[in-house]
């Protein structure tokens, strides 16, 4: 299957440069398209969707910064790099902090050009449309395959009654997920109801979810109409249902088996209708073979799973979700932050991301708050990155960094050999690949590494 090539557009006034440049890139494998001014390269943006835009500073009707000014509004994740036989330093300083990519003087060298194109087209892009119809996915930030492939399989099971089990790190949105999964289904017109199990104690994790009767308990001064019947009719996200208590696992098994709760120091049971949809980023196999989480209700869960990839996985969505961050952290009478540097971009592009897009936000959110100019400098950004010294790392975030680098050790030691690996770790051969899908490490990448 031949790989798309990247668009970009081209703005200029001047028919020769443009052809000049159109060939050069075409040779260099990108798809180019050319217009003469910036008014038709607005009407452009829409149908030929660029990676990036390269464009002429002087132009008779609207100028270069007339047009990135438009593009801003439009697309704030686009890169545009201005060219001008004008350039003068004050122009380029003022380009430059206004958010433009890069800013090239005329006669410019190609091999330079070409070099901008490429890095604009790694660090930039335009946002593909939802997969499938209407709005049900709009919260969900995307670009990346892997994450359209999740949508569309989420979008498939959005349809049925099923179960969903939605497995991934911390931070990874899997709630917005299970809120796209609800509005894309018949249930659509009633309640989505979340439920974080671990922030409930376990005295009072019956009687949110199931509800108490007056006087059931010292406090219990009104019956009280537990989360399950608050989804009714809807859909009832447990998060984090691997935290949820063994003893409370029988209770909320039944609840699901016979489609009725009993509410705390209540005589009678009430009928409930409610969809499913439960998350973990502990791996529930390896809790059932613990003792803490029973088998039948795992699988009464686990209907249809979906795994949602880690922001390390999906790198092509940075800019993306940098851009929407931005929008939503700008208000009425603040600062206005136009957005980051491009060597500020590479440094996003480029971080580990442990914490996933809860912490690319914090990172955002704080070089916001920090900056005193409309772009964002890389200064800010490598300060907010910076891992405090002695921090100390949350027991599952820990635990996961720890079993990738060790699974990765052992794959480097043994040449992507996995009997021998296994055995090195003491597990068994399907333990250990179950390992490996998990931390989504390929043998055979560390055998083709070797000479």
């Amino acid at each position: 299957m031949t790989q798309a090539k990247h668009r970009v557009l081209l703005v200029d006034d001047d028919a020769g440069l443009l052809r000049l440049l159109s060939m050069r890139l075409s040779a260099a494998g990108f798809e180019p398209k050319t217009v003469e001014s910036g008014e038709e390269a607005l009407a452009q943006l829409p149908l030929f969707r660029p990676h990036v835009v390269v464009t002429d500073l002087r132009m008779d009707g609207m100028d270069g910064m007339g047009l990135f000014s438009a593009i801003q509004q439009r697309s704030p994740a686009l890169p545009v790099i201005m060219l001008t036989a004008h350039g003068t330093i004050p122009e380029a300083v003022a380009a430059t902090s206004e958010g433009v990519f890069s800013f090239l003087t005329k006669p410019f060298d190609a091999h330079q050009l070409l070099e901008q194109v490429r890095r604009a087209v790694s660090l930039g892009g335009e946002q593909r449309e939802a997969v499938g119809s209407g709005q049900w996915s709009a919260d969900i930030v995307t670009r990346s395959p892997l994450m359209e492939d999740l949508l569309g399989q989420a979008r498939l099971v959005a349809d049925s009654d099923a179960s969903v089990f939605i497995h991934g790190d911390s931070g990874t949105g899997k709630e917005l997920l299970a809120h796209a999964i609800h509005r894309a289904s018949p249930r659509c017109d009633g309640p989505f109801v979340p439920v974080n199990c671990t922030a409930i104690p376990e005295p009072l994790l019956e009687s949110e979810l199931f509800g108490h009767a007056k006087g059931a308990f010292t406090g219990a001064v009104r019956d009280h109409k537990g989360l399950f019947q608050t989804a009714s009719g809807g859909t009832l996200f447990l998060d984090e249902i691997g935290d949820m208590p063994i003893t409370f696992q029988a209770k909320l098994l039944r609840a699901l088996q016979e489609r009725i709760v009993r509410p705390v120091g209540a005589t009678t049971s009430v009928p409930v209708d409610v969809r499913i949809i439960s998350a973990s980023h502990r791996d529930l196999e390896t809790a059932m073979e613990q003792g803490d989480f029973r088998e039948d209700l795992y699988y009464r869960l686990n209907v249809v799973a979906l795994e949602v990839p880690a922001l390390a996985e999906r790198r092509e969505d940075i800019p993306l979700l940098v851009a929407h961050f931005l929008e939503r952290l700008s208000r009425p009478g603040r600062k206005r932050v136009k957005g980051f540097s491009a060597d500020a971009m590479e440094l996003l592009v480029g971080a580990p991301w442990p914490g996933n897009v809860r912490q690319l936000f914090n990172v955002v959110e704080q070089t916001v708050a920090l900056t005193t100019t409309p772009v964002i400098p890389a200064t800010l950004v490598q300060r907010a990155l910076r891992n405090k010294e002695g921090e100390i790392l949350p027991f599952a975030e820990a635990r996961g960094r720890f079993e990738r680098e060790y699974l990765t050790q052992l794959l480097q030691i043994t040449d992507g050999n996995v009997s021998q690996a296994a055995r090195l770790a003491g597990r068994n051969r399907t333990e250990f690949y179950k390992l490996l899908r998990r931390h989504h490490l390929s043998p055979a990448l560390f055998k083709e590494s070797q000479p």
